[in-house]
C-alpha cells in the first residue's frame, strides 16, 4: 500500500520503519528539511518538506493516489485538519493522532462526523497497558484478545521457580492447569517451544490462557502477587494523568502523584479529585522517604526522562517493592533487560503497533484478516488474532492436517466465549477468533500462516 506519514517525530519514525520493512510504499511529510534528509538517507522511502495541511504539499506527495494518510505531527488539531484535507483528495483511510485530554471523549464524533478511520492516543494507550500489569502484577506485560475472553502474559522465571527442569508436555499433568506457553525468550534467542522443550532459569514465558486459569497457574508455581493497593507515580504529565484517571475511576487503588511543576499539580489536583498530588521532585531520596515510598505495592516513573525513570524504579526496587514500572522511549530494551527491569512500556511503540495493526487490517478487508496485533521481544514475536470470516479456506480441516509454517502457532481458538486449546482432531470454523503467534512473518491473513 502507498501510505503518506505526516510529522517524523518519535511515533513517526518508529512507523516509518515498521512500514517500510513490511514492503509498504512511504512517502513521509515533515517541516524540518534535515530530518527529511536524514530519514529518506536511512528508509526506502520519499520525502517531502513542508506544511502537512496544505493541499498542494499533500499532493505534491501523492495524496491523490495513496491508501492511508496519518497524521503524527505535534499538534492534534493540526493532525485533524490534515486527514480532512487528505479526504478531500479522495483518500479512504486517514489516522489521527489526538494527545488533548480535552479531546478523549469526542473520537466517536471524529469518526462519525468528520470521517477520520482512527484517532491514537499514544500516552492514553500507553496508561492501559500500565494499568493492566497493575491490576495483574503477577505478569511483567500483559496482553488481551477478543475482548478480554483471553490473556497473553509475559514471566520471568526465577532459579527457585518449579517450572525450571519441566519440558512443557508435563506442565498439565504436573499443575492441572489449561495454559499455553507459546514463546520463550531465553538470553538473545526467541523461539516458539515444543512439547519436548525445556525451561531453564531466567527464561521468559510468554502464556495464553483465560484470566481465571492465569492466576490458578500462577498461584501454583508461586509467583502469584495480589492487586496493588499503594501506587506511587512519578511524572504528571499526559500518560500520568491517564493512567491515575483510569485507576482511580477503577478504585480501590491510593495513588499519589510527585510532579515538579507547581501549575501542573494546580491542574491534577482539580481534574483528579480522588488522587494525592504533590508537588516535589520524585527523583528525590528524602522526598521519597517523607512520602512513604517503602510502604508502596508498586511504584510508577513516567518522567519525560528516561534515565530517571530507569534509575528510580530501580531504587524502589532495590527497597523491595515488588512492582516497578518505568516509562522508556529512546533506551533499548536489551540494555534494560541486561539490568533487570521488572515492567517498562513505550507509547511510541504501542501506538506504532496500533496503527500497523489496523493497516494490516484494512490490506485484506474480504478475508480473516488481523483483528488485534502485539509485538513482543522488540518486534521478534507476533501476536495476532484472526476473526475467521466465510472465505477461510480451511474451514472443518483438522488442525494435524494443516500445514502450518515454521515458528508459527495456533495459540488458541475462542468460539462462543470458550477458549480452545487446539489438538489434532479440533477444527477451525467460521465466527471463531484464533490466536496465531510467529517468529514475526508479517502475516495479514490467516490464509497467510498455512503452506
Amino acid at each position: 500500500m502507498k501510505i503518506i506519514i505526516a510529522g517524523a517525530g518519535k511515533v513517526g519514525e518508529t512507523l516509518i520503519e515498521q512500514l517500510s520493512g513490511e514492503n509498504h510504499n512511504v512517502v513521509v511529510i515533515d517541516k524540518n528539511a534535515k530530518l527529511i534528509e536524514r530519514l529518506v538517507n536511512s528508509y526506502d522511502i520519499l520525502g517531502i518538506c513542508g506544511n502537512a495541511a496544505s493541499y498542494g504539499v499533500q499532493m505534491e506527495a501523492g495524496v491523490n493516489s495513496a491508501d492511508v494518510f496519518i497524521a503524527l505531527t505535534q499538534t492534534d488539531e493540526l493532525n485533524i485538519l490534515s486527514c480532512l484535507v487528505a479526504k478531500t483528495a479522495g483518500i479512504k483511510h486517514t489516522i489521527a493522532r489526538v494527545r488533548n485530554p480535552d479531546y478523549s471523549k469526542q473520537f466517536g464524533f471524529f469518526k462519525n462526523e468528520l470521517g477520520l478511520s482512527m484517532t491514537i492516543n499514544p500516552e492514553y494507550s500507553a496508561a492501559r497497558e500500565i494499568a493492566k500489569v497493575l491490576h495483574f502484577p503477577s505478569a511483567i506485560n500483559m496482553e488481551s484478545f477478543a475482548k478480554g475472553a483471553v490473556d497473553l502474559a509475559e514471566i520471568k522465571l526465577k532459579h527457585d521457580n518449579p517450572l525450571c527442569g519441566s519440558a512443557l508436555s508435563e506442565i498439565q499433568r504436573k499443575f492441572n492447569v489449561n495454559v499455553l506457553v507459546c514463546a520463550v525468550q531465553r538470553n538473545s534467542d526467541v523461539f516458539i517451544p515444543r512439547g519436548n522443550s525445556v525451561l531453564e532459569a531466567n527464561d521468559k514465558l510468554y502464556i495464553t490462557a483465560p484470566r481465571k486459569e492465569l492466576v490458578r497457574f500462577m498461584k501454583k508455581i508461586g509467583i502469584y502477587r495480589h492487586k496493588t493497593k499503594n501506587i506511587m507515580i512519578i511524572g504528571g504529565g499526559k500518560v500520568g494523568y491517564y493512567l491515575a484517571k483510569q485507576l482511580s475511576e477503577n478504585g480501590g487503588y491510593n495513588i499519589k502523584i510527585i510532579e515538579k511543576d507547581f501549575a501542573r499539580c494546580e491542574f491534577l489536583s482539580e481534574a483528579l479529585p480522588d488522587v494525592q498530588i504533590i508537588n516535589g521532585d520524585g527523583t528525590d531520596r528524602d522526598t521519597l522517604f517523607e512520602q512513604g515510598i517503602e510502604k508502596l505495592d508498586a511504584f510508577v516513573a513516567l518522567t519525560s526522562i528516561d534515565e530517571e525513570n530507569i534509575i528510580s524504579s530501580m531504587y524502589a526496587s532495590s527497597l523491595g517493592i515488588t512492582k516497578t514500572v518505568a516509562k522508556i522511549n529512546r533506551v533499548s530494551s536489551k540494555v534494560l533487560q541486561s539490568i533487570g527491569m521488572d515492567s517498562e512500556f513505550s507509547s511510541k511503540l504501542i501506538a506504532a503497533d496500533r496503527i500497523v495493526g489496523y493497516i494490516r487490517a484494512i490490506g485484506n478487508s474480504d478475508e480473516s484478516s488481523v483483528q488485534t496485533l502485539y509485538k513482543l521481544v522488540d518486534g521478534k514475536i507476533e501476536a495476532l488474532e484472526f476473526f475467521i470470516t466465510a472465505e477461510f479456506e480451511k474451514t472443518g480441516t483438522p488442525i494435524k492436517d494443516l500445514k502450518i509454517h515454521k515458528d508459527t502457532l495456533i495459540a488458541c481458538i475462542i468460539r462462543n466465549a470458550r477458549v480452545i486449546f487446539p489438538r489434532g482432531d479440533d477444527t477451525i470454523q467460521t465466527g471463531d477468533s484464533v490466536i496465531i503467534v510467529s517468529k514475526s512473518k508479517q502475516f495479514r491473513n490467516i490464509n497467510e500462516i498455512f503452506r
